[in-house]
């Protein structure tokens, strides 16, 4: 990877900055997020009350629509790796803006599965290709003096959630008017992200190794250790969509609307984008990788079981959100400890050159996991059962997946 010092730029010696390219990497995660958080934190109330879809088919949908995102990164990898980053970057712009459009517009199961199908795939082909670059630049940048790779991963987490933080409230500006609005909105934002990357995102990125088809799946499928720790970052992930499918059934239990959910969001979103990088610099210093991500699966863990804990009593009103809100930010002090560093760990899993596929693959396997988990907590939360058993159980995933972990960094 040290031929790749192209990624950064010498400012004296012993210091480097950010490059263009970098740079310009970072900003399209904070884009990407701003499009995205416009309509999704919104689309479970959609399909459960403006299109009548059952509990366990809302939690199949948006399972689904993390499969098709997640579960075929693998593929928008290996693209990368073969073909460069700029075509699949564009060609996942062109397919959200598409699938945003469409799902504005669907009013029937088939019709909105068809849409979020086109949503997750699009995300599939541009997020594994910024991804994957931002690891390499990362790895440059920690060669060439510049710090830990996990600061730059943070940073590209900060921007993230910063788009996390403004697309929600976005969102709910544009639900006064209509869910279809919110959605031609993040379609609209898309088309302004494929308009700038048309313009600055380069042809050929110098130093970056383009791959043969073929013959990199095997090996990975063999490595112990990869695959691992793509099952522990996958009971993350899971635990995570549970922002997405527990937590606005449970504000809709303490507030009698959903009206607080977006200030959660927020909430979540203003945590990672104050304390991202003050906690990853505290942490860097103090734990190594698996460390961290252990620190960080308890810590959700234990946001869940604040909720079970409260539930029994049945609370509404102001102290109906507060377990609700304890559960977000313990979750969001979890996510700080684990995304950066599964994403820094990769590298050095990864065989030379196939840095794309193994991007990819981590969110694969994990995606795969979201799929079958978010029916079976869909079905979980719709079966009647005493109010602290679906949060126990759902505590009881990140807690196991601490010993799924690889051992070693």
């Amino acid at each position: 990877m040290t031929s790749l010092t192209t990624g950064l730029r010498k400012e004296s010696p012993g210091r480097s900055r950010l490059s263009p390219l970098l740079r310009l990497l970072i900003l399209t995660q904070l884009a990407f997020n701003v499009g995205f958080y416009a309509v999704l934190p919104f689309l479970s109330e959609h399909l459960g009350q403006a299109i009548g879809m059952a509990g366990w088919l809302v939690g199949f949908v948006l399972g689904l629509r993390t499969f098709s995102q997640q579960g075929l990164f693998v593929v928008g990898g290996a693209l990368a790796d073969r073909y460069g980053i700029r075509p699949v970057v564009l060609a996942g712009c062109v397919l959200r803006i598409a699938g945003f459009g469409w799902l504005g517009y669907a009013d029937e199961t088939w019709s909105v599965i068809g849409a979020v199908l086109l949503i997750g795939f699009a995300a599939a082909l541009f997020s594994p290709a910024v991804e994957s670059e931002v690891a390499r630049q990362a790895v440059v940048w920690e060669e060439a003096g510049g710090g830990s790779r996990t600061r730059v991963l943070a940073l590209f987490t900060v921007a993230g959630q910063a788009g996390a933080f403004v697309g929600p409230l976005l969102g709910a500006l544009l639900l006064g008017v209509d869910f279809r609005v919110a959605c031609l909105a993040g379609a609209g934002i898309f088309v302004l992200v494929l308009a700038g990357h048309v313009w600055l995102l380069p042809q050929h990125i110098p130093g970056r190794p383009r791959t043969r088809a073929g013959g990199g799946l095997r090996l990975l499928l063999r490595n112990r250790r990869f695959l691992a720790l793509c099952c522990a970052y996958g009971a993350y992930l899971l635990a995570y969509n549970q922002l997405y499918l527990a937590l606005p059934d449970e504000v809709e239990r303490a507030a009698g609307s959903q009206a607080p959910l977006a200030w959660l969001f927020a909430l979540s979103s203003l945590l990672v984008v104050t304390a991202q990088l003050p906690v990853t610099r505290w942490v860097g210093e103090r734990l190594e990788l698996r460390r961290s991500m252990v620190a960080g699966l308890l810590l959700i863990a234990a946001g869940f079981a604040v909720v079970a804990a409260a539930r029994p009593a049945g609370w509404t009103g102001t102290a109906g959100l507060l377990p609700a809100a304890g559960f977000v930010v313990l979750l969001t002090f979890g996510q700080m400890l684990v995304a950066p560093v599964a994403r820094a760990w990769v590298p050095d899993l990864a065989e030379e050159g196939r840095l794309g596929l193994y991007t990819g693959a981590l969110s694969s396997v994990s995606g795969l996991i979201v799929l079958l988990g978010s029916s079976a907590s869909g079905t979980l939360l719709d079966a009647g059962l005493p109010p602290a058993v679906p949060w126990l159980v759902l505590a009881a995933v990140p807690a196991a997946a601490v010993v799924l972990l690889p051992r070693g960094r």
